[in-house]
């Protein structure tokens, strides 16, 4: 059964089926220029190949947004054949690519357990959790006096991630990472 939205309700993160493909929204954005009628400015990329688009859905537009199957799954480890997962219900591993992971490997580390999403089974996208917690493996020591001012340095986590944290910030702490933005979002106390 497919479900369809009108053009004002598409939203980033949604898959759309656009011209027999199917694409993730990057951006959407609602414009009304002057007397005209008010549409939606999106940038779509494709979920085969990787090529981004941008579209003009009007307000009235039917579009079909692709029905996805959500399954659990706990990431193990990493070898030549690929990106090991493990489906947490049926204990079912399955190996996906690089390209696959594509920039999702700097929030991953063993056991983290995610969302992979499936659209007519097979898996077309990684959900994370709001937030993770890596530890910070290389960053400058914190410059005396500095705690009060905003200034910030950029600390390597375990992942390979580099973000930008504060002085006090010291190398072995735990530091909390939003997957959507990549920002540094506090020091996990133990």
């Amino acid at each position: 059964m497919a479900v369809y939205i009108s053009g004002n309700a598409i939203r980033p993160g949604y898959i759309i089926k656009y011209n027999n493909n199917l694409y993730r929204v990057m951006s959407a954005e609602h414009r009304t220029p002057g007397n005209k009628r008010a549409f939606m400015q999106s940038k779509l990329r494709n979920i085969k190949d990787g090529t981004q688009t941008e579209v003009r859905f009007r307000a009235d537009e039917q579009i079909e947004r692709a029905v996805l199957e959500q399954t659990e799954m706990e990431y193990l480890y990493n070898d030549p054949s690929g990106y090991c997962f493990m489906n947490c219900e049926s204990y079912e591993q399955m190996f996906f690519d690089d390209k696959f992971v594509e920039d999702s490997k700097k929030y991953l580390l063993p056991n983290t357990r995610v969302q992979i999403e499936f659209c007519d089974e097979k898996p077309i996208g990684i959900s994370f959790p709001e937030t993770v917690d890596l530890e910070v493996t290389d960053t400058a020591p914190p410059l005396k006096g500095a705690t009060a001012s905003g200034s910030g340095k950029p600390a390597t986590l375990e992942t390979g991630l580099v973000v930008t944290v504060p002085q006090f910030v010291q190398v072995g702490e735990l530091v909390r990472v939003s997957t959507t933005s990549g920002e540094y979002l506090e020091r996990v106390k133990n």
